[in-house]
C-alpha cells in the first residue's frame, strides 16, 4: 500500500516536471509482529519516516493521515492533505452472509480478522458472540489468511482496496458504514509532510474540503489523547444541511480480551464542521460521561 501511494505522489510530481525518486523506509509498524493494543507509544508507521525528513534523507513524506499522530512534529509540517478516497470499512469473506433485522451483514458467531481495537469494539457491540482474530499484514496477506481459514471474514479499508485495484471477483464484499463501523479519524486521506523550512510548493496536492473535515476528526482524537489503540471512529462529511458527524467511542478497556459494549455513539448535523466537533467534544468530555 505504501508503495502504491508513493508511486501516485511520484507520478503527480513527474507530471509537473518535478524531479523525484522514491526511498523506501521501514517503520516499526511494518516489522512488529504483536498487536497494536499490546504496544506502547504512537507513530508506529510514521516515526522513522519523520526522522528521515529531519535528517534530510528525504524531502517529502507520504503518510496515511489516520496513522499520523495529532501532536505537532518538531521541525516538520503537513503541507497537503489529499482528496479523500472512500473512507468506509468493508467486510470481505469467501461466503455469502445473511443480514440482520437492521440490514447489517450477520457476523454473529463468526471469527472476524482484524487488529484494530476500533473495529473490535464497534462490531462487538452488535455481535457480542463474535470471535476476534488478530490478523496483520498487507491487504493480499490478510485476504490470504482468511482464505486459508484463519478467520471467516476480514475487515479492510475500502480506500486501500480502491488504491490497490485488487481483484475481488471471487470474494463477497459487504459495506460496513455507520453505525456498524465508524471509520478512523482521517481514514482514506493522505498527508504530505515536509520540513518546516522547506518552501517548495506542493499545494496542488491539497484538497480543502478533505482537510477541513479530517481536521475536525483529528481535533477530537487529539482532545481524547488517542492513538492507534483508542477504539474511536469519527467521520465528518458535507451533506445537504451543511455537515454531518458520526462518532463511535468504545469502552476505553475494549480489546481482544475485553470486548466491551459501545460507550457512546454520536450522530449530528449542522452548518459547520467545527460546530459539530465542538458539540461532540462537549458530550465526550462531560464529567458524567468521563466518570
Amino acid at each position: 500500500m505504501a508503495m502504491v501511494q508513493a508511486n501516485w505522489v511520484s507520478s503527480e510530481l513527474s507530471a509537473r516536471n518535478i524531479e523525484n525518486e522514491i526511498q523506501v523506509i521501514t517503520t516499526k509498524g511494518d516489522v512488529v509482529k504483536d498487536r497494536f493494543d499490546k504496544i506502547e507509544g504512537k507513530g508506529f508507521f510514521t516515526a522513522e519516516i519523520e526522522q528521515a525528513l529531519r535528517d534530510k534523507q528525504i524531502d517529502l513524506a507520504v503518510h496515511c493521515l489516520k496513522d499520523l499522530p495529532t501532536a505537532e512534529s518538531e521541525g516538520l509540517a503537513v503541507r497537503a492533505v489529499t482528496e479523500r478516497e472512500d473512507p468506509y470499512d468493508v467486510i470481505v469473506t469467501n461466503r455469502e452472509l445473511d443480514h440482520t433485522e437492521k440490514d447489517f451483514p450477520d457476523l454473529g458467531g463468526l471469527r472476524i480478522g482484524t487488529s484494530s481495537n476500533r473495529r473490535v469494539a464497534g462490531l462487538a457491540h452488535f455481535f457480542p458472540d463474535a470471535q476476534f482474530v488478530p490478523i496483520r499484514g498487507n491487504v493480499p496477506t490478510r485476504i490470504a489468511k482468511m482464505q486459508k481459514g484463519e478467520a471467516d471474514v476480514v475487515i479492510l479499508a475500502r480506500a486501500g482496496l480502491n488504491r490497490l485495484n485488487t481483484d475481488m471477483s471471487d470474494l463477497y464484499l459487504y459495506p460496513a458504514p455507520p453505525p456498524l463501523l465508524v471509520p478512523a479519524p482521517g481514514q482514506g486521506a493522505l498527508a504530505l509532510q515536509m520540513r518546516a523550512d522547506d518552501d517548495r510548493d506542493i499545494s496542488f496536492f491539497h484538497h480543502q474540503e478533505t482537510a477541513l473535515c479530517t481536521g475536525q476528526e483529528r481535533r477530537i482524537l487529539k482532545a481524547l489523547e488517542g492513538g492507534c489503540q483508542l477504539p474511536l471512529g469519527v467521520l465528518v462529511q458535507r451533506n445537504e444541511k451543511g455537515f454531518c458527524l458520526k462518532l463511535f467511542l468504545g469502552n476505553l478497556s475494549s480489546g481482544f480480551e475485553n470486548k466491551a459494549q459501545a460507550r457512546m455513539f454520536i450522530d449530528l448535523e449542522g452548518e459547520t464542521a467545527e460546530e459539530l466537533a465542538d458539540e461532540a467534544l462537549t458530550m465526550l468530555l462531560h464529567p458524567v460521561f468521563k466518570g
